[in-house]
């Protein structure tokens, strides 16, 4: 199987540290080369101790999720001859408690907005039923505890 890699960078620079007054901002670098600036969350390290512009770990966690969900339907799609036009998700995240007091994140909704081209068009089962297939071969889904709802929308050219 494959290995995927990422490398975390933070560093201390002049801050204390120890007084907990120190800068959550840091660097994440993929194998590809990418580098995306990342910090915690401000709705858990208030700025300016959080980076705001950073993308933090929850951010991540659901963008990882919609990413691969949305790879998987485009490659479905591709597969039955759909023609995808657009595809666009506003996906969210949802922190709560768990048993233990623990705070985690209980539940995504996908949102996946998808415009459809062409001669052959999914009808709504068909293109519901891509999105299904997709959750189910998602690594990344496959990977969570937490619960992982889809809630596509669909657009399709005016009939002729």
């Amino acid at each position: 199987m494959s290995a995927h890699r990422a490398i975390i960078e933070w560093e201390r620079g002049q801050q204390d540290f120890t007084d907990g007054k120190y800068g959550r901002g840091h660097r994440w670098t993929f194998d590809g080369g990418a580098t995306v600036p990342a910090s915690s969350s401000p709705a858990v390290v208030p700025v300016p101790y959080s980076d705001a512009a950073g993308v933090d770990p929850e951010e991540a966690y659901v963008a990882a999720l919609s990413s691969c969900h949305m790879l998987w339907f485009l490659d479905l799609a591709a597969r039955q001859g759909y023609r995808v036009d657009r595809y666009r998700d506003e996906a969210a995240g949802h922190m709560a408690r768990d048993e233990r007091g623990k705070s985690w994140i209980d539940r995504v909704e996908l949102r996946p907005h998808v415009v459809f081209s062409g001669t052959r068009l999914p009808d709504p089962a068909a293109a519901a039923q891509l999105h299904h297939v997709a959750h189910e071969k998602c690594f990344i889904a496959n990977s969570v505890r937490s619960q992982v709802d889809v809630q596509p929308s669909f657009e399709w050219p005016p009939a002729s």
